[in-house]
């Protein structure tokens, strides 16, 4: 019987879409706005030329970019917005190489309870900075964020710049490898998601989700691995590391438990597999493992899909 989960949870990101290029602009492919009809039917008569608006910024500054203000900024739907009660926003472009995929758009609101963190961080002279993030209600958190650096291999930002990988870190508040750990433990933060943003050129970017119990960005996570050389010839991808809140861990060091693969149009990972694009799934718990929505980002090197990153909420 499948499991559907129904309490309801107040989540850290509100909004989240995609845009794919057309031509030379951003068009809406898909994207879930949590009931929010007013925004999302706002959102579905625009699109961005390169530089235009949160995407084509992204598009064109071939960067991770968070907006945590939209009165007076470029943003294109600061009406809508407001009237949405959403406040703040993050693009994360999609890169093959030089070509863009597509621009993941994440849209968070701001009151008193909502925590967690969103962050972009940069390599600048040999060491991980804050490029900007934005972490609602974790204030303390943030101002600890923001003067905290990372060199290669140190905490979640720094040991996913060394292994050019996403990574999953449980127990933030009691985590020794965690290293804003008091303070993630006193903003409530439980579970880290870093993963490596690749971008043309020789730049360094790493986006952090860090999600809180009371207002979680993601319910699951799940980190599929796509490299051949660890899935063979034929295009598949393999659960190496996952978390979720009523199953506990998803992958086992134990050699002796055979993974979980999937083959490319094989259930919804499957599809980013075989598209090369990011998916968002949404209104069929059926297909998202119980749960109400699911978020699948494609990560690429050397002209593949290297990785998988998946949450739901």
């Amino acid at each position: 019987m499948d499991t559907v989960l129904d309490a309801p949870v107040k989540t850290f990101i509100q909004v989240t879409e995609y845009w794919i290029p057309e031509g030379d602009r951003l068009v809406l492919a898909t994207g879930n706005y949590g009931g929010l009809a007013a925004f999302e039917e706002a959102t579905r008569a625009i699109s961005f030329g390169k530089g235009e608006g949160l995407p084509g910024k992204a598009w064109a500054e071939e960067r991770p970019v968070v907006l945590k203000g939209f009165d007076g900024s470029y943003f294109k739907r600061i009406e809508a917005a407001a009237e949405a009660g959403l406040t703040s926003a993050v693009a994360v472009p999609v890169f093959d190489g030089d070509t863009l995929r597509a621009v993941l758009v994440v849209l968070c609101g701001d009151d008193a309870n909502r925590t967690g963190a969103i962050e972009v961080w940069h390599e600048a002279d040999g060491l991980l900075m804050l490029d900007d993030g934005y972490y609602g209600a974790a204030k303390h958190f943030e101002w600890v964020s923001q003067h905290t650096h990372f060199p290669r291999g140190q905490g979640l930002p720094g040991g996913v710049w060394s292994a050019e990988t996403p990574m999953l870190f449980r127990d933030l508040g009691s985590g020794y490898r965690f290293i804003r750990a008091d303070s993630a433990g006193k903003a409530g933060l439980t579970t880290g998601l870093g993963l490596p943003i690749p971008v043309p050129g020789d730049k360094t970017f790493v986006l952090t989700l860090l999600s809180a119990r009371g207002t979680p960005i993601a319910r699951r996570f799940e980190i599929w691995d796509a490299r051949p050389v660890k899935v063979g010839k034929d295009k598949a991808a393999i659960l190496v590391d996952g978390i979720c809140e009523r199953e506990g861990a998803l992958w086992t060091d134990d050699t002796q438990e055979p993974p979980r693969r999937i083959a490319a149009n094989q259930g919804n990972v499957g599809r980013v597999l075989a598209s090369g694009l990011p998916e968002i799934f949404a209104g069929s718990p059926k297909l998202t493992e119980g749960y109400d929505a699911m978020v699948a980002l494609p990560i690429y090197d050397d002209g593949a899909i290297a990785h998988i990153v998946a949450w739901y909420v």
